[in-house]
């Protein structure tokens, strides 16, 4: 920023295990987004190393890059991103086209509990029936992680709490790898470790060890 050196991240080290649910917590330009950005391969570091699957993301060029992270990661955003003129079945096909080995779209809708909802657009789905879709839509190229960044914020507190009963049961029931940024530290209970960033340092990496179950958060 002008003459002005901003570190997004310093001196960060950090294990993501297959088959848990991160929690990544601090406030806003903490750096909790340019760490999903890295793990994702959304940006390459300037110093140091990301590695997935005994892959090295941080020497990858950026359509090797891309290339990775369209066939091995699964992003849900805070709003969905879907294609407004595509049924929420078209929304998932989308993504099944850039993997060599895709979920069925139909599968994926009825894991997220909307495969009677298959044909209806984004216009005719609540919030949260459509943060399901772009859930399915990322589960559907059968990525290593998923990787959530405020998946609940758009959304209001019951339909919230449902979201997080989803993203943990696709944890224990599918082994899937999730990773979720939140501002909410109740949200982030439900979580296997907490992460929390301030001023792009961790400050604390907690394990926990009896999450609490989704039905319980209050905020």
């Amino acid at each position: 920023m002008g003459e002005v050196q901003v570190n997004a991240l310093v001196d960060v080290s950090l294990d993501i295990h297959r088959g848990e649910m991160i929690a990544i917590v601090g406030p806003s330009g903490s750096g909790k987004t340019t760490i999903l950005n890295r793990v994702g391969g959304l940006d390459a570091p300037t110093q140091g190393e990301v590695w997935a699957e005994d892959r090295q993301l941080s020497t990858m060029s950026l359509a090797e890059r891309t290339r990775f992270r369209r066939r091995r990661i699964g992003f849900v955003f805070q709003f969905f991103n879907l294609i407004p003129n595509l049924t929420a079945h078209e929304n998932v096909l989308v993504a099944t086209e850039l993997v060599k080995d895709p979920m069925p779209a139909d599968e994926a809708l009825e894991m997220v509990g909307l495969a009677d909802r298959a044909d209806h657009f984004p216009s005719q789905l609540s919030g949260g029936e459509q943060q399901r879709v772009a859930i399915a839509r990322a589960m559907a190229k059968r990525p290593i992680c998923l990787l959530c960044d405020e998946p609940t914020g758009a959304l209001d507190f019951e339909t919230g709490k449902r979201m997080l009963r989803l993203l943990v049961e696709l944890k224990e029931k599918q082994g899937m790898t999730v990773v979720l940024i939140t501002h909410n530290g109740a949200i982030a209970e439900t979580a296997d470790r907490i992460v929390r960033l301030r001023s792009g340092r961790i400050i604390e990496l907690r394990e926990i060890a009896n999450p609490k179950p989704p039905e319980e958060v209050v905020w």
